[in-house]
């Protein structure tokens, strides 16, 4: 009987640790690119079940653990990004676009390639600078309401250290409890606490194309397809990537006029439903992804509930719990940034400028930060180094250092024993 168990309650933790530890990020991102209370939390639900068919089609179909979640990355960019001109018809057009260039990576081969052939230098350099600004939010909230933060990031390390996996959840628990002790008058009826669907007609201008949907696009792809797939290939199975990225990109396409920006292959918490504690027999654990995809979209009934809580919070603290929320995918992301010591010129102007949040002709940093990362590379390429490369590299670091592991997400302890592909 607990054999039996096993994957569905690895299923149930993997769903509510995925939700809650970022669904801050997915709504203070919707809110920031134009979304109102009631447009982000339809956003929120509509990804919690764009994500859950996903993960129920994929893994009855393929008999593969393949979770999918919605990208914590690209919610982050839309944080970094802020208001497009146009306002959120114009986000919405930008996320139908940006799924559409998904399934056409899941079609046209080359397409995907050439995304995932992506420097990861650069792609790690991108990322690291939208997250940057993003991770100091738990800094500032210490200082500006140091009462409420200050048991969040206390709750947060103590988790940390003997329970990591519940570290986010944890804070956000002790974040809650602190919102409701100083909003206890706010009413939280003002936005209703039942799910809420708001569709909207979409819009399209050039510079939102540019400057939200390619970067949204290539985050979610560089950040979150790619290393989903390399979790899934580290555990020995031979997962159909261009059959994901068709399925997710249709959903996200189909997500994005009520609101939703992107679903994909999960990362961060892939390895919960692939990995040995969810069943011993490899083969049976897709039923860990399919559960947690169940869990997921029923968590997402619960939206209403989350946006109007988040909706009498200071801004700050749930700032600071997205950020906390981060701090693992920033560390990931510089990590692969600076593993190459080639590329770590152009990894540094790439971090700088995306980091700096600069708009030009109404394009954000992340579009003009992989400009400038992926011209450093072209210019120096065959610059001779002046002094050999394992001069640059520090004197304990291997000879071939280990492809980092995806982002926010720990490298597995060990390889499953070789057997039947999935």
């Amino acid at each position: 009987m607990a054999a039996r168990t096993q994957p569905v309650l690895a299923g149930a933790v993997t769903a509510v640790v995925g939700f809650a530890s970022s669904f801050t990020v997915v709504l203070a991102g919707l809110r920031a690119v134009g979304a109102d209370a009631r447009q982000a939390a339809s956003g929120l639900l509509a990804l919690c079940v764009a994500s859950g068919l996903a993960a129920a089609w994929l893994g009855l179909r393929y008999r593969i653990p393949m979770s999918i979640a919605w990208s914590t990355p690209g919610a982050a960019l839309l944080m970094a990004t802020g208001p497009v001109p146009g306002g959120w018809p114009v986000a919405v057009g930008a996320f139908i676009v940006s799924g559409l260039l998904i399934v056409a990576a899941g079609l046209v081969r080359p397409l995907g390639r050439a995304v995932a052939a992506i420097p990861k230098p650069i792609a790690g350099a991108m990322l690291a600078g939208v997250l940057l600004p993003l991770c100091t939010a738990p800094v500032r909230a210490l200082v500006e309401v140091p009462r409420l933060a200050g048991p969040v990031v206390v709750a947060w390390l103590l988790l940390h250290r003997y329970a990591r996996r519940w570290a986010v959840p944890g804070a956000l628990v002790v974040a809650v409890v602190a919102i409701a002790w100083t909003s206890a008058h706010a009413g939280l009826g003002a936005i209703g606490l039942r799910p809420v669907v708001e569709l909207t007609p979409p819009s399209w201008n050039v510079s939102a194309l540019v400057g939200l949907a390619l970067p949204l696009f290539l985050v979610t792809m560089a950040a979150q397809n790619v290393p989903g797939m390399a979790v899934l290939v580290g555990y020995g199975y031979r997962p159909p990537f261009t059959a994901a990225l068709r399925t997710t990109g249709l959903l996200s396409v189909l997500a994005a006029p009520v609101g939703g920006h992107a679903v994909n292959l999960a990362a961060i918490t892939a390895a919960l439903a692939a990995g040995p504690d969810a069943h011993p027999d490899r083969d049976r654990r897709w039923i860990a992804s399919v559960t947690a995809g169940v869990g997921l979209a029923l968590l997402g009934l619960g939206a209403g509930a989350a946006t109007a809580l988040v909706a009498v919070a200071p801004p700050i603290l749930i700032e600071a719990v997205a950020g906390l929320a981060l701090l693992g995918a920033l560390a990931t992301a510089l990590a692969s940034a600076l593993a190459d010591p080639a590329g770590r010129e152009a990894a540094v102007v790439t971090f700088a400028v995306t980091a700096s949040g600069v708009t030009l002709v109404g394009v954000g940093g992340a579009f003009w930060g992989l400009v400038a990362g992926c011209l450093m590379l072209l210019l120096f390429r065959h610059r001779r180094p002046t002094e050999p490369a394992s001069a640059l590299a520090p004197a304990s670091a291997p000879a071939q250092a280990p492809a980092p592991g995806p982002v926010g997400e720990p490298e597995p302890v060990s390889r499953p024993a070789a057997g039947r592909p999935g």
